[in-house]
């Protein structure tokens, strides 16, 4: 399950992990002009963990999850 929601300088997009126990926490993804976040609270420390990704990174990463194993260089096209 998933919700969407549009703020003043993002978009956010919450995964529920609705599946078979043990779940996972939920994790949120706000999407913003330049960068992209990913955090998800951790009970281990008590602490919300955040990744942040470049636009560039984002692109790789979309591109990566239908490739096979390997090492890639995306092209940029003009």
């Amino acid at each position: 399950m998933f919700s969407i929601e549009h703020e003043f300088d993002s978009t956010v997009i919450t995964l529920v992990d609705d599946g078979e126990v043990p779940l996972m926490e939920d994790v949120i993804v706000n999407a913003f002009e330049e960068c992209v976040t990913i955090e998800q609270y951790d009970p281990r420390t008590d602490r919300m963990q955040k990744i942040t990704l470049s636009m560039s990174q984002l692109r790789d990463l979309g591109a990566a999850l239908d490739l096979p194993e390997g090492v890639y260089l995306r092209e940029v096209t003009p």
